[in-house]
């Protein structure tokens, strides 16, 4: 069973532009969600877990401020946190720095096809360099880094499109899931899945200038995400406006025909 997709396509910008899309959250709005035992969620994130593999930090960091920051706000959701808390939580982790504008701990089971041993210890703005059309967020990175670490807490929403059901996508423990090799529209969206990404920004409780950075990943097939014809037009005008550099980013470009004829399909 994948994770329920609470995310609205609505909430897709149109054109698409790479952008901090930084809300404020509204007070008593949740931050952290339960997992569940067994699911296929758990089960990946157990393997990570079970492997050493979920938590890193550079020399000398003390989670133990960062893992109470947790367990006080999921204590603030009413919210059970026994155990380790890759495996008490859906989201995954990481803790942004304010004088350093740094991520000095990372504790991530399934990445979107990036390495967090990639990214420990290293400025906003790098672990960001690789993404593309990135003008807009590089040249806002100090401000944001200031902005989300200030004590008040925001969330955005980023988006793609996979054929992958897997949530784990660590690019050197599993190779990039390859498109489905039809040409019929039809058969092909029923072998993608729409991922989508909760992320949100709280401070650590008695430690200026750190938050954490929360990453809900979220999975549906994409044939049951588009379950409207306004859906269908917004992903389609969303996905026709993307640079070539972000498709190739996101590895869409092989799939976007194919998906525009499908999309295009389901609109009528």
């Amino acid at each position: 069973m994948l994770v329920p997709m609470d995310f609205e396509l609505s909430r897709i910008a149109v054109p698409f532009r790479m952008q901090p899309g930084l809300q404020r959250l509204e007070a008593g709005a949740r931050q952290l969600t339960p997992l569940a035992a067994g699911s296929r969620l758990w089960r990946e994130k157990k393997q990570v877990l079970d492997a050493g593999a979920s938590r890193l930090g550079v020399p000398g960091f003390d989670e133990e401020p960062v893992l109470r920051a947790i367990r006080a706000q999921a204590g603030r959701e009413g919210l059970p946190a026994e155990g380790p808390i890759e495996l008490a939580f859906e989201e995954d982790f990481a803790v942004l720095d304010r004088a350093t504008g740094t991520l000095p701990w990372l504790c991530v089971c399934v990445p979107s096809h990036w390495a967090p041993e990639d990214k420990l210890g290293l400025p906003f703005g790098s672990v960001h360099a690789p993404v593309a059309d990135n003008q807009a967020l590089l040249a806002a990175a100090h401000q944001l880094v200031q902005l989300v670490t200030s004590g008040e807490r925001f969330e955005r929403h980023v988006w793609t499109l996979t054929p992958s059901g897997r949530f784990d996508q660590h690019p050197r423990r599993h190779p990039r899931t390859p498109w489905p090799a039809t040409a019929d529209p039809e058969a092909f969206a029923r072998q993608c899945f729409l991922r989508a990404e909760r992320q949100t920004f709280f401070a650590v409780d008695g430690v200026q200038g750190q938050a954490v950075f929360t990453i809900r990943v979220r999975l549906r097939p994409l044939a049951e995400a588009v379950a409207t014809r306004a859906d269908a037009r917004r992903l389609h005008d969303a996905l026709a406006s993307m640079s070539e550099a972000v498709l190739a980013y996101k590895n869409l470009a092989p799939a976007r025909e194919r998906l525009l004829a499908w999309l295009a399909e389901r609109e009528r």
